[in-house]
């Protein structure tokens, strides 16, 4: 028992040691080295607990990032399974509460955010924001489709601007991280950038949110 305890908390030192290099240095500078050193271990002993620096990075941000991904994820699948009158009346009510969820989410594991927004060029998780604006594009063109489908006249949208527009609002919703937002600040920030992108989208699709 006492071995495992440890073991863990060795694991726990690399972690914490681990995540403040990647943070000052980013993945592709840090140093396992100097992660090993730091945490007294040897390089050697290091491996016997992570097989690679981006196995190591991994550990530091796998959960919270999965975890965001299905927050939206989820909220989407649910949504799309409304009818299109249902969609088109709870979008706007819809679209605040999970963003603002996720905006919680994302303060209560800050550094792990910061990691995946600052910090992640040369691993897997470089596409994190490119696979929620994936996910919004194909969104919107369901939901154009259900419009349609309903009789609605809607003119054509360039799928190259539909995700310019996607793209923008991940990326700033990640912003907030980026230029180290107070919570308090982030939310107000979000609300109002929730605000413009729902009437250029009712705009764009001849619609009105919530009626």
């Amino acid at each position: 028992m006492l071995f495992r305890s440890d073991e863990q908390s060795t694991q726990k030192k690399i972690l914490s040691v681990a995540k403040k290099e990647f943070l000052r240095n980013g993945f592709l500078n840090a140093s396992l080295r100097n992660i090993a050193k730091n945490a007294g271990v040897t390089t050697g002993a290091l491996y016997r607990y992570y097989t690679s620096k981006e196995d190591l990075f991994e550990a530091l941000v796998s959960e919270p990032a999965e975890h965001v991904l299905h927050m939206f994820t989820d909220t989407v699948d649910d949504f799309e399974k409304l009818s299109g009158r249902e969609q088109t009346k709870q979008m706007k009510e819809t679209s605040t509460v999970c963003i603002m969820d996720m905006l919680d989410y994302i303060y209560d594991n800050y550094d792990s955010f910061k990691l995946l927004i600052q910090c992640s060029e040369g691993t897997s998780y470089g596409n994190f924001i490119h696979q929620m604006v994936e996910r919004e594009v194909n969104s919107t063109y369901s939901y154009i489709e259900v419009l349609q489908s309903m009789g609605h006249k809607v003119e054509p949208i360039n799928k190259d601007l539909c995700h310019i527009i996607a793209s923008g609002m991940f990326t700033g919703l990640f912003e907030t991280i980026v230029h180290d937002m107070k919570k308090q600040d982030a939310k107000i920030y979000v609300s109002q950038m929730r605000k413009f992108y729902t009437a250029g989208w009712s705009e764009l699709l001849g619609v009105k949110f919530g009626e």
